[in-house]
């Protein structure tokens, strides 16, 4: 009985980070940060994103020894955001007033790396980390894309309790950075490795706690 508790509990802990980390996601500044400012902070929403990411998944993922435990979690953060997204159109906002991250393909191949490198938790770490911050900036622009205008998003439908150094701006291509999306991927996938090897010390953590 108290295996079946500890192991139910900690399938719990899943949803509720994957919840509690899309909710980061979506008040991150502002709650439509994705919308607002890929085109500005795009780096900075590729690292926060895989590293937010890679440190629940290879958490829970150690911790069952399952491959597809990332996969699972990425997508109960989705269905969440997408939940969100609903409340938002319900409440007369337009269709593109949330734009959902994309998670599932790149907690997918920290799947697979798990399960082809046979449950070998530093090759996870490692090459699964770095998969993860190499991919999603991608992912993510492909989706962003597919948004009709953020910018006219931001600025149709001003948050007037924001700050001023919260407002949404015009992008300086060139400025600062001419590509973001290879910035964000050469930037996540060195620091998702680290704090990929922090969630897999966490999962030490949480099995010795669920075991005491």
């Amino acid at each position: 009985l108290m295996v079946w508790l500890r192991r139910t509990t900690h399938y719990l802990f899943i949803v509720v980070v994957a919840v509690n980390s899309t909710l980061l996601t979506i008040n991150a500044g502002d709650y439509i940060f994705y919308t607002d400012w890929a085109w500005t902070s795009f780096v900075v929403f590729s690292i926060s994103q895989s590293t937010m990411l890679v440190v629940g998944a290879i958490n829970y993922m150690l911790f069952t020894g399952v491959p597809g435990t990332a996969t699972y979690y990425a997508t109960i953060m989705t269905i969440y955001t997408w939940v969100a997204k609903g409340a938002w159109f319900a409440l007369g906002y337009p269709y593109d007033f949330i734009a959902v991250p994309v998670w599932i393909p790149s907690a997918m191949l920290l799947d697979l790396t798990y399960w082809a490198t046979r449950r070998n938790k530093h090759a996870a770490i490692i090459i699964g980390g770095t998969l993860v911050g190499l991919s999603l900036p991608l992912f993510n622009m492909i989706n962003l894309l597919l948004v009709r205008d953020p910018l006219e998003m931001a600025f149709k439908y001003p948050r007037p309790t924001l700050p001023p150094y919260m407002t949404p701006i015009e992008p300086q291509v060139g400025k600062f950075y001419n590509s973001p999306v290879a910035l964000g991927s050469g930037a996540g996938a060195v620091l998702s490795v680290p704090i990929a090897a922090l969630g897999a010390k966490l999962n030490t953590w949480t099995y010795r706690w669920m075991a005491a």
